[in-house]
């Protein structure tokens, strides 16, 4: 079937809805499509019945487009399918919605050196991860790099939108491509890695001037400057243009492949340097320089018949098919031909093989090329007939570019077409800082020597943990020259903190308190007489310094616990302290005087009364609705509380320690012979002390007549 606007609007191979026509090629039309499967829009390349009907080509389409989908990274355009389908081939690959290189070139004119710059090392970084898949573009133009949004590149036509010989008859096409041909390619010779960082170096020059290097009406004038001319450097159309990124230019156009860069690594090093605003690489400057000194040769200006004679490409046998008219028999004049060109050809390779062995008894001398630059020592080598291998190793002691060793040695004698062997110094060894950062110091040391570098801390304030590597310089990734000290940001850890007293607060307030310091806090719940989630103690204590995220233990208050109080009125005091003391009170017995002699040691009032509820921790006594001055033990001492509400002291549970019992003279006092004046404290802890002797204290009520009692006394439990 005949590919044609008739796909727009169908669903091509059962899966791809053709929305629309993005372009046309020699060979095939590109169409905006959705992939119903997955849902996403791809772009969609399918071939014209030409090249469908040519089995070669479909074979090689079918290998091509299979490495092509081998080849994963940002720079590439992915390939997401190939097929058949309704009488042709077609390939399914990533839509970019952007414009061609070509396009921005033709639209904007030259673009500025630093995004000139880093356009070529997009393109540089999507051919250096093809050559290590073993896939050579062949194609590297402007047409064929997209560009979108972001200023992001990506490379299309993996060896697919290649010319062949049945597309140099047609107009358009093959000069479009021709201007980024590498010699070997316009001469039809093998091509390799260096052939795409020629065309590299075109699209860079053009990038930066506008315009390509060479030129011409026809493709034969292009590709025979391609093999003769030298290119004006592009500062001489730009004056801006530094003159190190002419040398990246101008090394990567060189003739000879063995001039150029080799390894697309190693062209864009030298970008990266130019980026930076340092000088190229000695390789690069030696290359370069060589290329502009030497004399150029005749520029070929018109194509005439005579210069067709010289050019090394030979249009294809189609050219000349023509009909010949119908003759007599010549076969005895044939056979007779046959004869003498047998004879000829014997005659020659007899005289080529004779060639051949004088030529191999002739030997030539070898310099000595050691402490001279390898672009030099490859230059003399050549120079007298011998070929030569370069081999690149790190030496520390050589300058880099600088030949250290050579094989055979100076003044050997070798046939001519032999291979001498230098050794070229890159410098001195180099590796890669690796990542420490978030590591201890010890074990960024040790990763650090592991690729023989040095480390060197410095201690820095930083909330990270002591001895952590905070950050390193130079960043990982980089490259250095081994032994280089790599210095390391180690944390001093965090400042210790003061803890805080808390005891006393609410478990809330005090959680509060300590996350706020930058502490952590963790609860344990205890028994304690204090009221419910009150924090009773913490650890560690307050006013320590102690490093943030330290966890603060708090004790809080399981609340206190209550009990009935047993009732021991009428019992005696042996049993009432028993039954008190079973049930976890401590007991205070205050002796009163009684008048029934029967009721000596037997229990008249308690307080608290009972069956009140009252808190009964063990070890501790029970919480009093007031407190009563203890009895002195001497008489006549004035009566007084203790600053402890513990023990032998009373307390008040509700609003805290009671106050001491003043000295004055108005304080009461125990007297032998006389009426016992009590003095006591109510619940707000105030004083309220009998002063009269006539009378004494009767609970919370004023002071009532004191009733004389005889020498026997009874018991009162408190």
């Amino acid at each position: 079937m005949a590919v044609s606007d008739t796909l727009i609007n169908t669903l091509f191979d059962g899966r791809y809805r053709i929305l629309r026509k993005l372009g046309t090629g020699g060979m095939a039309n590109v169409y905006l499509a959705e992939d119903e499967v997955l849902g996403r829009r791809v772009a969609i390349k399918i071939l014209d019945d030409r090249h469908a009907g040519d089995d070669q080509f479909v074979e090689r389409f079918r290998r091509e487009a299979k490495n092509a989908a081998s080849l994963s990274h940002p720079n590439i355009v992915s390939i997401y399918d190939r097929g058949e389908a309704e009488g042709t081939y077609y390939i399914a690959m990533e839509y970019l919605d952007g414009r061609s290189l070509k396009e921005l070139i033709v639209a904007r004119g030259p673009a500025p050196v630093h995004v000139a710059v880093d356009y070529a090392r997009q393109v540089l970084a999507a051919i250096r991860f093809a050559h290590r898949h073993g896939i050579v573009h062949r194609d590297i133009k402007p047409h064929n790099v997209l560009v979108d949004g972001e200023g992001r590149l990506k490379v299309t036509d993996f060896g697919i939108a290649r010319a062949g010989v049945s597309q140099m008859t047609e107009a358009g096409s093959i000069i479009g491509t021709a201007q980024y041909l590498s010699p070997e390619q316009a001469k039809g010779a093998p091509v390799d890695q260096t052939s795409d960082l020629y065309s590299v170096g075109v699209v860079l020059y053009e990038l930066l001037t506008g315009v390509v290097p060479f030129s011409g009406d026809t493709p034969v004038e292009i590709a025979m400057k391609h093999l003769s001319s030298v290119p004006e450097p592009p500062s001489a159309k730009r004056a801006e243009i530094p003159r190190d990124l002419d040398l990246v230019v101008l090394r990567a156009l060189a003739k000879d492949p063995g001039d150029r860069y080799q390894s697309a690594e190693e062209m864009d090093a030298d970008l990266a340097r130019v980026a930076r605003g340092v000088s190229v690489s000695p390789a690069t400057e030696e290359a370069a320089t060589a290329i502009i000194s030497r004399p150029p040769p005749t520029a070929v200006t018109e194509i005439t018949p005579r210069a067709r004679d010289a050019v090394p490409y030979a249009p294809p046998a189609a050219y000349y098919d023509y009909d010949e008219p119908r003759r007599r028999a010549v076969w005895p004049w044939f056979v007779a031909l046959l004869f003498v060109a047998a004879a000829v050809i014997g005659g020659y390779f007899l005289y080529d093989q004779i060639q051949n062995q004088l030529s191999g008894s002739k030997t030539v001398a070898v310099g000595n090329y050691g402490g001279i630059r390898e672009i030099a020592a490859v230059r003399d080598i050549r120079s007298i007939g011998l070929k030569v291998q370069v081999v690149r190793q790190f030496r520390a002691d050589v300058d880099e570019t600088y030949v250290f060793k050579q094989d055979p040695q100076p003044g050997s004698r070798i046939p001519k077409g032999n291979y001498v062997t230098i050794f070229s110094s890159q410098g001195p060894p180099k590796t890669t800082v690796p990542s420490v950062v978030g590591e201890s110091l010890d074990r960024a040391l040790s990763d650090l020597q592991d690729k023989k570098l040095k480390g060197k801390s410095v201690p820095v304030d930083s909330d990270k943990p002591e001895g952590e590597v905070v950050s390193q310089s130079p960043t990982a990734g980089a490259s250095v020259v081994e032994g280089f000290r790599v210095t390391l940001r180690v944390s001093k850890g965090p400042k210790p903190v003061a803890v805080p007293n808390v005891i006393g607060f609410s478990f809330d307030s005090a959680n509060s308190t300590l996350l706020a310091r930058g502490f952590a806090v963790r609860r344990v719940d205890v028994e304690s007489s204090e009221p419910k989630d009150i924090v009773v103690g913490e650890s560690p204590g307050a006013g320590t310094f102690q490093p943030p995220h330290t966890t603060i233990k708090l004790s809080v208050s399981k609340g206190p616990k209550t009990s009935t109080v047993p009732t021991v009125t009428s019992l005696s005091q042996s049993d009432a302290v028993a039954q008190l003391r079973a049930s976890d009170f401590r007991v205070s017995i205050v002796s009163q005087p009684v008048s029934d002699p029967n009721q000596d040691g037997i229990v008249q009032t308690q307080d608290p009364a009972g069956g009140t509820q009252w808190s009964s921790v063990p070890g501790t006594a029970p919480s009093p609705r007031h407190c009563r001055c203890p009895r002195p033990t001497h008489r006549r001492r004035s009566a007084r509380w203790m600053s402890s509400c513990r023990s032998s002291t009373a307390r008040s549970a509700r609003t805290g320690p009671c106050r001491a019992c003043s000295s004055s003279p108005e304080s009461p006092t125990w007297a032998p012979a006389s009426p016992r004046l009590r003095c006591a404290w109510t619940r707000t802890c105030s004083r309220r002390c009998c002063a009269t002797a006539g009378s004494r204290w009767q609970g919370t009520s004023p002071c009532g007549p004191v009733t004389r009692s005889p020498t026997r006394s009874g018991s009162r439990a408190s």
